[in-house]
């Protein structure tokens, strides 16, 4: 987004949140633990260091309580306290399952899942060969939930749209292409194209579904009762390629193990952008009621979007 001033333009930038460890030396610092320790004993360690530092985080808890005191509604306040904290925990685990398996191929990830549900909606949509749009959000694991839909067979390359990683250095440790995927940041408006023709071509493009932009992009439509923001940007593509919207979510069952869920195929009709975007938060809101604790936004959702300088 731009702002005018004068013979000059300042660019805006939508900032949903940012904090002084998203830097590459601490990232380095995670992994080398990570991945020393056996899995049982990484998740542990991974919550309770993620408790501990709830605790220094007060603007951070508050907010997550006011999100989950929407999709939990009419709960206790001790049980509020008590999700607050299996959120932070859980957020923990699955960065520190995410830096084991940020560049791991199909055969490693396998054994993390323990059950995928809806496969055959993947098949229906690319068998018309026109593509998807994978529509996902910040509930579960959604790194690894893209890998493994970008592995499955019949699938022939994979998109991953991103937001620019404010330390450089971090995007090129975390973003490493392989034959059939690759990572596409927002820089500039004119990306769209290369997504709209990897669509034509039958590939896949994976998106983020619960972030609005801040600009004219952005619908408000009922979640969990309120109106929030959510970009149909997503819809206008899948529109434009005649390609279907796939709704699709990873999280972590009582094992310790991923599920990943794949909704039904939605169609975008020209003037049906808006109904497509609907049926998407409908489906999001499932999946959080379901998982509520999985559902990692640590700003006010239904607040309106604030571009920061």
């Amino acid at each position: 987004m731009r702002e005018r001033g004068g013979a000059e333009e300042a660019v805006v930038k939508l900032r949903w949140y940012s904090h002084g460890l998203n830097r590459l030396s601490y990232y380095r610092l995670a992994h080398a633990a990570s991945v020393v320790l056996p899995r049982p004993v990484r998740l542990v360690l991974a919550r309770a260091v993620a408790r501990a530092a709830m605790r220094a985080l007060p603007t951070e808890r508050q907010v997550v309580r006011s999100n989950l005191g929407r999709v939990l509604a009419g709960r206790t306040p001790r049980e509020l306290d008590e999700a607050v904290r299996g959120t932070f925990a859980n957020f923990g685990a699955f960065f520190a399952d995410f830096l084991v398996l940020n560049r791991a191929g199909p055969e490693r990830l396998s054994p993390y899942v323990g059950r995928r549900a809806g496969d055959e909606h993947v098949d229906e949509a690319f068998a018309a060969g026109r593509g998807a749009v994978l529509l996902t959000a910040h509930l579960g694991n959604w790194e690894l939930g893209g890998r493994l839909l970008a592995s499955r067979s019949g699938v022939p390359r994979t998109h991953v749209v991103l937001s620019v990683e404010e330390d450089a250095a971090l995007e090129g440790r975390l973003r490493v292409n392989a034959p059939d995927l690759r990572f596409v940041t927002r820089r500039h408006p004119t990306s769209t194209l290369g997504l709209l023709a990897a669509l034509r071509r039958g590939e896949a493009v994976a998106m983020q579904g619960d972030r609005p932009t801040g600009e004219r992009g952005d619908r408000w439509v009922p979640f969990f009762g309120e109106p929030a923001a959510f970009p149909i940007g997503p819809f206008l593509l899948a529109r434009a390629a005649g390609a279907p919207v796939i709704p699709a979510f990873c999280t972590m069952a009582g094992d310790g193990r991923y599920r990943v869920d794949v909704e039904a195929p939605i169609w975008v009709k020209p003037g049906e952008e808006m109904a497509g975007l609907e049926t998407m938060v409908a489906a999001l809101e499932r999946a959080v009621r379901a998982h509520p604790t999985q559902w990692f936004n640590f700003f006010d959702v239904w607040a309106p979007p604030v571009a920061a300088a």
